[in-house]
């Protein structure tokens, strides 16, 4: 099972926004800092942009080669969310956004599910920028309108841009203010970004054409305030719109019929349903029996237990319900057991490697999950990414410098890449035992006569496990009773959403482990700094661990300085291996493949894409599949 929680569906949301940007400081720059290039400058125009190479497709491609290009358009896609939620607002702190939260909004470039690295024009007909990629020019498509028929204009982009500056979240805030110098409008449909000098450009480009772009005049007649808990929806551009709520129950989106980028090669089989409604479920069980009953009819299922045993209800076996499982080429979300650094006893590194050589993956995967994972090792797992083996020649002279600084061992240098530890047959492993209390008599950590470990002080060594998800218990039970076995006062502690929300964030920070994700992304920018940057660590919605490591943040910038894949790929393995060794993580599991389930109401084109299930956009409605359903009784 893989931890499926409102807070994860809010955090993709968050991964989702776009890279909004955010600077601070002087940021209106005189005409000269802004001017157009100097004519002996090459400047490129195209339909798109990558991070390494030529892109895909031609910038006359009829549409996405994986999609439909005539799927009809029509019906609901409906599915659950855990928890509750409180606002439409999906940029703030405060509150519970509800998912889909930011469907109304469009960026300016946009990605597929199918090549990595790269961004073609959404809201601009073409980009322009020099080759050192030090500024950026969008050339706006005048057709662009917001869904209330006004349209959108190079002003709207400033203005987004300067409120994620000003009022977005403090990630993008930080990192921006060191890498965007200012925007400019030069006429109604072209703006242009300038980068600071000095800065890594290659990702910059595609960072703010990554900008949620909404309604200047909406948001200030609604008296708006991005900072602050809304219930009154952005206005954008986007294919869908704000239809209904039942605040903590249930949200609808519903298809623009006036959308203006209907027939846009990129959108041609995409934005198919004519209804997005997600129904709100306090956990998992009644989640599961209410799609069952019919309450909602996708269901992309993360418990291997629920796979395993509970999809043998009649719907199944008379076919009106169907149970998938698709190919996944995406690298691994690096799902693990997620330390707070910030807690004195858990800055300890023999501490750390202590707790979690007492996770049993082997038993939990033979157990529990039925065999159906596979374990995490690296925070690039499944990807060509991952650290393997002793470093590269290539490897060693990036982390060779660090070494001489004295920020890393020199074993970093020859020793192989941190592997999470193996366990055997049964749920406590005496060997691990064994090393496991090792680990702490040598931090100061001593049982006695009661069998519980103290340090020198008398204070009793303690851990919670906070957990919003009751599915996962059985999962985090045996882990609490091997910590028990090894001394530890070790504790299960169950809390709502809302409380786990509010106890994960800046400023409380208020738990010792939860379950979470080791970040990354397939070429890494400076979303690094939000993941594991040490200027973030403390106001980060991201870099939840606390992670502060200046050989971390040495490799986040070589990484952001690399110039070609190979170089990419050289860094970015240096940094797995660094971060591994860092310890903030236990590893958990992951599948490469998807596990859907949905009533026979429902269809995909015949090739699925490597990076995403693309279901929501992707798939469509069969009305006859649907006609034949309702003549069995099914729907109604």
């Amino acid at each position: 099972m893989r931890k499926d929680k409102g807070a994860m569906a809010r955090a993709k949301v968050a991964e989702r926004r776009f890279a909004p940007i955010l600077a601070t400081g002087a940021l209106i720059l005189g005409l000269a800092a802004l001017a157009l290039p100097a004519r002996s400058e090459t400047v490129i125009t195209a339909h798109g942009i990558s991070t390494f190479g030529d892109l895909q497709l031609s910038a006359d491609f009829t549409h996405l080669p994986y999609v439909k290009p005539d799927a009809p358009k029509g019906g609901e896609l409906s599915q659950w969310a855990q928890g509750t939620f409180d606002s439409l607002n999906p940029f703030s702190i405060k509150g519970i956004a509800a998912v889909g939260s930011s469907t109304m909004l469009e960026t300016i470039l946009t990605g597929t599910l199918d090549e990595i690295g790269a961004s073609y024009c959404l809201l601009c007909s073409t980009m322009e920028f020099p080759e050192d990629r030090s500024w950026v020019i969008f050339n706006l498509r005048p057709e662009v309108t917001f869904s209330d028929g006004t349209p959108l204009t190079a002003d709207d982009v400033l203005f987004s841009y300067e409120t994620f500056r000003d009022k977005g979240l403090t990630d993008f805030r930080t990192i921006f203010s060191q890498q965007v110098a200012g925007a400019e409008v030069l006429d109604a449909h072209r703006i242009k970004f300038t980068f600071v000098p000095g800065e890594p450009t290659r990702d910059l480009p595609e960072l703010v054409g990554g900008l949620p772009i909404f309604s200047k005049a909406h948001y200030l007649a609604n008296g708006l305030n991005m900072e602050e808990i809304s219930t009154t929806p952005y206005l954008g551009s986007g294919p869908y719109v704000f239809d209904k709520m039942d605040i903590g129950r249930s949200v609808t989106y519903r298809r623009n019929p006036d959308y203006w980028g209907a027939t846009l090669p990129i959108n041609v089989g995409q934005n198919n349903f004519d209804t997005l409604r997600y129904e709100y479920f306090a956990d998992g069980n009644s989640a599961f029996e209410a799609f069952k009953a019919g309450v909602y009819r996708f269901r992309t299922e993360t418990s291997s237990k629920s796979w395993a045993e509970q999809y043998d209800f009649p719907a199944i076996a008379a076919g009106h319900v169907k149970k998938d499982t698709l190919p996944s080429g995406a690298k691994a979300s690096g799902q693990g057991y997620i330390f707070n650094l910030r807690r004195p006893m858990l800055q300890d590194p023999k501490v750390r490697q202590a707790i979690g050589l007492m996770f049993n993956f082997e038993w939990s995967n033979k157990t529990l999950f039925y065999g159906l994972y596979t374990r995490i090792n690296s925070v690039w797992e499944n990807s060509w990414l991952a650290a393997e083996g002793t470093p590269s020649p290539e490897e060693v002279a990036v982390l060779q410098p660090l070494v001489d600084q004295g920020l890393l061992p020199a074993t970093v240098l020859t020793d192989p890449a941190v592997m999470a530890p193996t366990s055997g047959e049964r749920q406590l492993d005496r060997k691990n035992l064994k090393a496991a209390s090792a680990l702490l008599d040598e931090a100061g950590w001593m049982a006695g006569d009661d069998g519980i470990r103290r340090n020198d002080k008398g204070e009793t060594l303690t851990l919670s496990i906070l957990n919003d998800n009751p599915q996962f218990d059985r999962v985090i039970t045996p882990f609490v009773e091997n910590l028990i076995a090894l001394g530890i006062d070790a504790k299960l502690e169950n809390v709502d959403t809302a409380q786990y929300e509010l106890r994960t964030r800046d400023p409380a920070y208020d738990f010792d482990l939860i379950v979470g994700s080791a970040r990354s992304s397939y070429f890494s920018g400076s979303e690094l700094k939000q993941f594991y940057g040490s200027e973030t660590a403390d106001v980060s919605a991201f870099n939840v661990a606390g992670l502060k490591s200046k050989a971390v943040d040495q490799l986040i910038e070589v990484v952001m300085a690399a110039k070609t894949k190979d170089e990419l790929t050289v860094a970015t393995k240096a940094l797995d291996r660094v971060l591994r060794a860092e310890g903030f993580w236990i590893p958990q599991w992951y599948k490469a493949e998807h596990w859907v389930a949905y009533y026979d109401m429902y269809s995909h084109p015949d090739t699925i894409p490597d990076y995403g299930l693309g279901h929501e956009s992707l798939w469509w409605y069969d009305a006859a599949k649907a006609d034949a359903l309702k003549a069995a009784g099914v729907l109604q």
